[in-house]
């Protein structure tokens, strides 16, 4: 709870200077910007909490966000319906944190060596699958392989929504808002403010569901104990390795989730960059909200909190006037400090637990 409260502090104090730094800050277009941004991150930083929670990290989860936008893209383009696409690109995202476990826990690889090959790799199957001529592909497959015809483009492409106009509950999801300020019928001056951008929306449900299961599951309390002592959770007959997987599922679905929201706020993805950094961000984002990255520490309160301090930093820097080339400066600082925290409250825990155990020995010994 110590934690929780330092975040608060943090953000209300980012909050403040954020308002001061200039007037068009204080705006309720930029408000709102804010808000679905940190919807936007949100998603991710919740995948990422559940791996962190056990101990490991996920290096992948933007390159799954770029797979999974260009992945949905091509399936719009090829005349899918959208909730399959959107159905068929989640599975696909499990499917993946499904083999990152397997390798994880069966093979015994780090965490850090599957996921950064995974980084490069669905990258890299994203640029493969914009390169491939999927209406040459269909004649081929009827007429033979022997026919005239490249199967392959020069080089990749971009992939969009297009001119698809079945797509208005799915552009709800990113582009619309939660009317509640209509709903309860305020006045105008305030109405704005209470219609909820819907990717916050999305996040604050999914962070209930995660608190839920996270802090009053037994599932929860599994996954907690596998993160702090995974030897000993071994030798109370929990099943480590089962937990481990559904952890990185929920990683990479979540990340196949914000692919689909990336693709649908950007109308067109491109292989080489969509999703660029987006690992930094959500790890980040943990990690500031009180996720050790030792595992086994780590409440859903503390990710929306965290989430919420990467967006207010980069507005700061925006309307501060600092350099946005600065940017990552600014993100890798914050990581870097968050890190020290996180140490100095489990050197000082660690402190209190032995203060205790030597107070209750002499109390023993007496």
């Amino acid at each position: 709870m110590i934690r929780v409260i330092g975040v608060l502090v943090v953000v209300l104090s980012l909050y403040g200077l954020l308002m001061m730094s200039d007037t068009q800050a204080r705006s309720l277009e930029n408000h709102i910007n804010l808000e679905r941004r940190i919807g936007e991150w949100g998603v991710l930083t919740l995948g990422a909490g559940f791996v962190i929670i056990t101990g490991g990290i996920d290096l992948s989860i933007g390159s799954v966000v770029c797979l999974s936008a260009v992945s949905f893209g091509l399936f719009l383009e090829n005349g899918f319906n959208p909730w399959v696409a959107v159905f068929a690109v989640l599975i696909g995202s499990a499917i993946i944190g499904y083999i990152h476990g397997l390798l994880i826990t069966k093979v015994n690889l780090q965490p850090f060596i599957v996921t950064l090959c995974g980084l490069f790799i669905y990258r890299g199957l994203a640029q493969l699958l914009t390169l491939i001529k999927f209406q040459d592909l269909g004649e081929k497959l009827k007429q033979g392989w022997d026919g005239p015809g490249r199967l392959l483009r020069d080089s990749s492409r971009d992939v969009g929504i297009g001119s698809r106009q079945d797509l208005d509950s799915l552009l709800f999801l990113q582009r619309g808002n939660l009317p509640l300020g209509d709903w309860l019928n305020l006045p105008e001056a305030i109405r704005g403010w209470l219609n909820i951008p819907m990717p916050l929306v999305i996040f604050l449900v999914l962070g209930i569901a995660s608190a839920v299961l996270l802090h009053m599951s037994v599932f929860g309390r599994y996954l907690y104990a596998l993160g702090y002592n995974e030897q000993a959770a071994k030798y109370a007959g929990i099943r480590t390795n089962r937990f481990k997987q559904i952890a990185y599922i929920l990683c990479s679905t979540m990340a196949g989730l914000g692919g689909i929201l990336f693709l649908l706020k950007v109308r067109s993805a491109s292989p080489s960059n969509a999703g660029s950094w987006f690992e930094l961000y959500a790890i980040t984002g943990a990690v500031l909200g009180g996720y050790s990255l030792r595992g086994g520490e780590g409440m859903v309160i503390g990710i929306v909190l965290g989430t919420a301090i990467l967006p207010l930093l980069r507005s700061f820097v925006i309307f501060a006037g600092i350099p946005s080339d600065l940017e990552f400066t600014v993100i890798g600082i914050a990581l870097l400090l968050g890190t020290i925290a996180d140490e100095f409250l489990r050197g000082s825990t660690f402190s209190r637990m032995l203060a205790k155990l030597k107070a209750s020995s002499a109390k023993g010994s007496n």
